[in-house]
């Protein structure tokens, strides 16, 4: 690939001696330079036009320090494409009859990716064990398309999920995702079993500062009872059902970290309609996440979130136990059992059509310091104040009387406790509870 003709001659671009008392950096920094070539070497299957929108900004640099940004900036992106295993890069003079006094030709030394790639592993856990195996062929057409099959045969239930993934060139946060799965699923607190086979189409793409998500669902969900002593209620919502969704999804994410953020906000906005394309579920559903942090003194963090949702069945039809949202637990009410909080039947949880919830948690250091700039900065010390409600609403009244539901038996929970940052997937809590404003049939294990 070459770079812009400048329409001059190379020996009107010589410059003077530089003074030799002058500094290295300042030469660096000062001297223009001219980008004529980027030569990408170890291209296999992967076609150069798609390379070419993710490293023509380093043709445009206009000093060694340029470059070097630039360069670093295309690696990332050349490596992001999840094409390539390494990527190098190496400046150098330019050379040949049109070579420039300051010409520099950018080199990327690239290794692709295998053609096939697998995993094997084996998963115990809820009172299950499984063989996952998995298989990716990536890149598949050349331009940084992705084919995934995951497989899981389990002592209990055997899922799988086939997903195809393309990216727009030199757009990859626009991509398609196409995906044909089954999974199986087991919901204790509702004595509840259910097994989706489906397809969806999900369009990513971003607009401005937001990232929006387009997606049509369509889904056979098979309900069952997990135990004999499920509810009534439980049992009425056994058998199959057709599920046709269109969603949307809205998010802004300034959040330095997904785990640990210490600065940034975060909201999202989802909506949900099914039944206008099919299928016998019909309803409108919208729900919001709303995250603020704050850096304090001391390298604390002060951090407050709101959630809430609504459920609207459409054409009379009530709502389905599949579709309803649930409450409680380490993710949203702490102090409170997974998903135990709001209407239930003999003991089965059976979600609510609104809901809200909210949380302020203070981050701090460990005691002391121990570990400073090593392991114990993988720690924090860690405060919080939630609060919630879940409920079903009568939709025959106005806004102020769901608003006042809504505020009736509030659930809240105070406590302490320690924070593990496990890399930058998840983490680890380990919180002293005292839940408050508990209601009948709620269940408040403490710790």
């Amino acid at each position: 690939m070459h770079g812009r003709d400048l329409g001059v001659n190379p020996d009107d671009l010589m410059e003077p001696p530089e003074p030799e008392q002058e500094s290295k950096q300042e030469i660096l920094e000062n001297k223009d330079v001219v980008v004529q070539h980027v030569n990408i070497q170890g291209l296999g299957r992967t076609k150069e036009d798609l390379l070419g929108y993710e490293i023509s900004e380093v043709f445009h640099a206009k000093n060694l320090i340029d470059v070097m940004k630039k360069s670093h900036i295309a690696r990332q992106r050349l490596l992001r494409l999840g094409v390539f295993k390494e990527v190098e890069v190496l400046i150098d003079t330019s050379e040949g009859s049109d070579a420039l006094p300051n010409g520099l030709d950018v080199t990327f030394e690239v290794t692709e990716v295998k053609r096939l790639t697998g995993s094997y592993n084996t998963m115990v856990g809820n009172n299950e064990g499984s063989m996952v195996l998995g298989l990716k062929l990536p890149n598949m057409f050349g331009r940084a398309e992705k084919l995934t099959f995951q497989f899981s045969y389990g002592t209990k239930e055997t899922s799988y999920g086939l997903s195809f993934f393309k990216p727009q060139p030199g757009h990859f946060e626009r991509n398609l995702t196409l995906n044909m799965y089954k999974v199986t699923g087991q919901f204790p607190w509702s004595s509840l079993k259910e097994t989706d086979r489906g397809v969806s189409a999900e369009l990513n793409f971003p607009l401005g500062m937001t990232n929006h998500t387009l997606k049509w669902e369509g889904v056979w969900r098979e309900l069952g009872c997990l135990a004999r002593s499920a509810s009534f209620a439980v049992r009425e919502e056994s058998g199959h059902s057709l599920k046709s969704a269109l969603s949307h999804t809205l998010s802004i994410d300034s959040r330095n970290s997904a785990i640990f953020p210490s600065r940034g906000a975060l909201f999202r906005l989802n909506q949900e309609l099914a039944g206008y394309t099919g299928g016998d579920a019909s309803f409108l559903k919208e729900d919001f996440e709303l995250q603020l942090n704050k850096r304090l003194f001391w390298d604390s963090v002060l951090s407050a979130s709101l959630w809430g949702g609504m459920l609207c069945p459409i054409g009379g039809q009530p709502s389905c136990i599949a579709d309803r949202f649930y409450l409680g637990g380490p993710t949203s009410v702490r102090g409170f059992g997974m998903y135990s909080i709001g209407p239930q039947s003999e003991g089965d949880y059976l979600g609510g059509e609104a809901y809200w919830a909210g949380g302020l948690h203070l981050y701090t250091p460990l005691p002391f310091r121990p570990g400073k700039g090593g392991f114990g900065d993988l720690f924090r010390t860690h405060f919080f104040l939630n609060a919630g409600n879940l409920c079903n609403l009568n939709y025959g009244e106005g806004p102020r009387a769901h608003l006042q539901k809504l505020a009736e038996c509030i659930r809240w929970s105070y406590g302490a406790g320690i924070v593990l940052r496990l890399g930058n997937i998840a983490r680890l809590e380990l919180n002293y509870c005292v839940p408050m404003g508990v209601q009948s049939g709620d269940r408040c294990p403490g710790v």
